[in-house]
This record gives C-alpha cells, sequence and structure tokens, in this order.
C-alpha cells in the first residue's frame, strides 16, 4: 500500500474548501465520463478483436497440419507486436507495460506525469498487442489513459498539483472501474493501492469518476458481469469453510510464484543479447502459434477463467495449464507492449481455486461441493497475494461475477493469500515493478 500523498486538515466551515470541493467533485465526473468512453471504447474493440482473432484460429486449428494461413497467423501476430512494441519506443516509453506501476510512482512524486500521446499510444499499442494474442489484460492500459487524460484535464484547469493528482487517481479508478463493469472496484482501488488514504475529496473523486465512468460505458457495452455464474451452493459447516482457507494458502503459493516468475523473465530479458525490437517479434509469433493451436488459450484468459468456473477443465490439464500461462503471460509482459497483469493473474487464480476445489473434494468425499466458489474464492486470492490488495481484489470479483454471497469464503482466502505472501518475504507485483523502473532511470 502506498503512502499518503500529503494529510492536510481541511477546515470545514470555509466556503472556499466548501467550493473547492464541489468542483473538484464535478472535474471528477467529468473526467469518469472521458476515461469511460475512451476505456470503453478500447474494451469494445479488444472484444471484438479476440471474437476474429479466436474465429481465425479456430479455421486453422481444424485443418491438419500448417497452411499458408496459419503462417501468415504467425507473422501477422510477430507484426502487431513489433509495431505495438515500436510505438512505445519512439513515441511514448511510458507507454509499456501495464502502467499501473507509473501511477504510482507519480503519486508519490517519484516519477513525472505522463504527457498526453501516452493515452493514443496506448490505445492503439494495446489494440495491436493484446488482439494479437499476448497474455496480457486490458486493464492496465485503461487505468493508465485514464490517469493521464484526468491528470491532463487538471492541468487545462490549473488545478493546483494536489487536485491534478487527485483527478489522476480518479481517473485510473474509472479506467479500471470499465475494464472490468466494476464502478465499487474502480473506487476501492485508488483508495486501497493508488493512494492508501481515505480522505474526503480523494473519496468524492474517486466515486465521481467511477460513477460516471461506469454511466458512459455500460451504454456502450451493457450492464451484465464479465462472467456468468449459476446461483451458487456452499458448504454450511465450519469444516468446510476451512477447505476457503486451504484455497488461500494453496492460491498465495500459485501468487508468489507468479510475481516471482515475472520479475525473473524480466531480469533475464534485459541479460539476453536479443535487441528490444527483435524480443516482441519472437513473444508475438509465440502468441500466434498458440492462436493457431489452441485460439482460446491465449490472449487476458477471460475463457480459461469462465471455463474453470463452468467446471469443464480436466484434473489432468490444471497443472499444464498453471505452467503454460505462468511462463505464456511473463514473456507476454517482457515484450514490452502497452498490456496488464489483472486478467492474467485472475486466470491463474480460477485454475488454482479449480484445483483447491479438486483437493477438497477429495478430503470430504461424502459431501458434494460446487466448484465455483472455490474458482471465485481463488480469483480474489490471486489477487490478494500478487498485488497486497485484498479489498479491491474482493470487490473486483464479486463485480464481475455477481457473487455477493460469498463474502465469508472471500474473505478467508485473501486473508490466507496475504499472509503466505507476506510469510514468504514476496514484494507486491506492482511495488516490484515500480522499483525496478525507478532503478533503469537513474
Amino acid at each position: 500500500m502506498l503512502l499518503p500523498l500529503s494529510n492536510p486538515v481541511p477546515q470545514s466551515g470555509k466556503p472556499e474548501n466548501v467550493c473547492s470541493l464541489v468542483f473538484l467533485s464535478a472535474a471528477s465526473v467529468v473526467i469518469g465520463a472521458s476515461a469511460g468512453m475512451i476505456c470503453g471504447i478500447f474494451r469494445l474493440l479488444l472484444e471484438w478483436l479476440e471474437a476474429v482473432r479466436t474465429d481465425m484460429g479456430m479455421e486453422v486449428s481444424l485443418q491438419h497440419g500448417f497452411s499458408c494461413e496459419g503462417v501468415l497467423l504467425i507473422i501477422g501476430s510477430g507484426a502487431a507486436a513489433w509495431l505495438a512494441s515500436g510505438l512505445v519506443r519512439h513515441f511514448a516509453p511510458l507507454a509499456a507495460g501495464s502502467g499501473i506501476p507509473h501511477v504510482e510512482a507519480v503519486l508519490l512524486s517519484a516519477s513525472p506525469p505522463a504527457p498526453w500521446r501516452v493515452v493514443p499510444v496506448k490505445f492503439v499499442g494495446g489494440l495491436l498487442a493484446i488482439g494479437s494474442g499476448l497474455a496480457l489484460g486490458r486493464e492496465g492500459p485503461s487505468v493508465q489513459m485514464g490517469a493521464t487524460a484526468a491528470h491532463t484535464f487538471g492541468r487545462l484547469l490549473c488545478l493546483e498539483k494536489t487536485d491534478c493528482l487527485a483527478l489522476l487517481a480518479a481517473g485510473a479508478g474509472a479506467g479500471l472501474a470499465t475494464a472490468f463493469n466494476a464502478p465499487a472496484a474502480g473506487a476501492v482501488f485508488v483508495l486501497e493501492e493508488l493512494v492508501g488514504r481515505f480522505e474526503i475529496r480523494m473519496v468524492c473523486a474517486a466515486l465521481g469518476a467511477s460513477i460516471s465512468a461506469i454511466l458512459v460505458s455500460r451504454g456502450m457495452l451493457g450492464s451484465q458481469t464479465v462472467f456468468s455464474v449459476v446461483p451458487l451452493i456452499l458448504p454450511e459447516s465450519l469444516a468446510k469453510q476451512l477447505f476457503f482457507v486451504m484455497t488461500g494458502v494453496m492460491t498465495g503459493l500459485v501468487a508468489v510464484g507468479y510475481n516471482r516468475t515475472t520479475m525473473a523473465v524480466l531480469r533475464l530479458a534485459g541479460r539476453l543479447p536479443i535487441s528490444i525490437s527483435v524480443r516482441p517479434v519472437l513473444v508475438g509469433g509465440l502468441a500466434g502459434l498458440v492462436v493457431c493451436l489452441a485460439p482460446h488459450l491465449a490472449g487476458g484468459g477471460k475463457w480459461i477463467t469462465q471455463t474453470a468456473i463452468n467446471n469443464e477443465i480436466g484434473l489432468h490439464q490444471i497443472p499444464a495449464l498453471l505452467a503454460f500461462r505462468l511462463i505464456f503471460g511473463a514473456l507476454s509482459y517482457a515484450a514490452a507492449t502497452p498490456g496488464g497483469l489483472f486478467a492474467p493473474m485472475l486466470a491463474l487464480g480460477a485454475l488454482s481455486g479449480l484445483g483447491s476445489s479438486v483437493v477438497a473434494q477429495a478430503l470430504s468425499p461424502d459431501t458434494p461441493l460446487a466448484t465455483a466458489p472455490f474458482v471465485i474464492v481463488g480469483m480474489a486470492s490471486m489477487f490478494a497475494g500478487s498485488v497486497r490488495a485484498p479489498l479491491t481484489g474482493i470487490i473486483l470479483v464479486m463485480e464481475m461475477t455477481g457473487s455477493s454471497e460469498l463474502i465469508m469464503p472471500l474473505l478467508s482466502g485473501s486473508f490466507a493469500a496475504m499472509v503466505v505472501a507476506g510469510a514468504l518475504g514476496d514484494m507486491p507485483i506492482y511495488a516490484a515493478l515500480r522499483l525496478r523502473a525507478q532503478s533503469h532511470t537513474r
């Protein structure tokens, strides 16, 4: 969790403070609507690209051997990743990767705000990279685009630095809210992960931006949850509830492995004698190969998560999918193209939760246990263990699945994952990425 930006003590009786709060709140609503429009269009285009990519991959995978279409698909994916990386290198280096570590660095006064050109570079580069099949999520680009647009708007209004930063944080939350149709998670993400404080001006800005972003984005995308979940049947006994603690422990270990694998691959990529311009071509080509062989396994991992919720993945497939997505996700991030980490880590959490349900059923063979609750708890536990923002993870997963009845299992799993990650001395992923970026700029 980040340290507070500042902690002024407002004198609530002064009219100018009231007017300033109202003006900041109004500005946050405008910012949220703008972020909802930008990130909503971004999400809409990504969903279309994913459908097109999957259809093309299915056609190729149904053929015997590699056809010309398959070769072209692999070349096209490599070219798209290369172009995305080139846009970043030549026009906006800060647009590389997730963008969330940079937003956090700005709020800590450890880095200057990103220039406005990050928005178009992140938008186009994200479409190219994620659309080509790299294992990256849309939330990182959405957060950085929302934050950059918000700060630029604050500068145009000639607001003070603290208010510009408040708008930046609010715009980031609006971006996350739009990416996952999760307004509460967007606001809590600002307060828990980005600024680390609950203060009335920040709360008003975060809520105003997230609400207006969702109102705009739902006009384009609809109000349905990201994942479909059937009505859940929960174990009632205390002994069965302990299975969710076990899920948190198992997923906490996966989260630590995910963080360390990601950082290790980044370090290795920097040491290999492969230029930064060649790296995305190789990783993009790998993504194209995945699209040709198993189209649903490419991209951010939404299909994997939904299939795990539906209990349509065999036991023998879970370890292989975990290992594959762990390595593929780390390689995709090392390509230095725009793309986030949330969606890939949620897919890993879903697989871990699915594996935990198998273990729980083996320990309690006489009681049928629904799979979906374990998968959903695994998703939140993965977020808690990797990012170390449990409230955001719990609320995010509840909004994405419409599973508010799982609050106790979600709390239990997230608690256990946090304990495991802390006991192993693992650094939160965004803090590790932020420190890495700062060390490379010195």
